[in-house]
């Protein structure tokens, strides 16, 4: 049997500090996770360039910062299955993600997906670093999704 082919995206923009995160969590697993099957993939602030990356893999994993009321470095996990199950992002991918999910659909060739949030505030000011709720988040948001990859049977290294 063949092994799933896994794409992780990571969503956002690190000039606006937290709202970078999925980025972050994405570097983070690049010097942790790997796999033949595994791409892992910095997706900046999105845009029609990312397309492929919805249409290819078997399973995709989005990993993005939200603003969804929930304390700052809240990590959620969850299936969603249209483009208005996820919540709402600071800044334009948040329009270009809901618009790619739509065109996977309408090609029929959306992979199953897994979207990881965390949680922030608005940010008050340009910057590149994370505040300490999300630097945690980002660590635990990676090991969780290391853990994720391991429990569909795929070999990390």
């Amino acid at each position: 049997m063949d092994e799933q082919k896994i794409t992780i995206l990571g969503l956002g923009n690190l000039l606006m500090g937290d709202e970078g995160a999925g980025i972050h969590v994405v570097r983070q697993l690049e010097e942790e996770l790997s796999g033949e099957n595994i791409q892992i993939v910095d997706g900046g602030t999105g845009g029609i360039n990312l397309l492929e990356y919805f249409t290819q893999p078997d399973l995709l994993i989005l990993v993005d910062a939200a603003l969804d009321s929930q304390p700052p470095g809240t990590i959620v996990c969850r299936e969603p299955c249209f483009s208005n199950d996820y919540p709402r992002t600071l800044v334009a991918h948040d329009f270009g993600l809901k618009d790619l999910l739509n065109a996977a659909d309408l090609l029929d060739k959306r992979p199953n997906i897994v979207l990881f949030t965390i949680s922030i505030e608005i940010p008050r000011k340009m910057q590149l670093e994370l505040s300490p709720e999300i630097q945690s988040a980002v660590k635990e948001t990676s090991h969780r999704i290391k853990d994720f990859v391991s429990s569909i049977s795929i070999k990390t290294g």
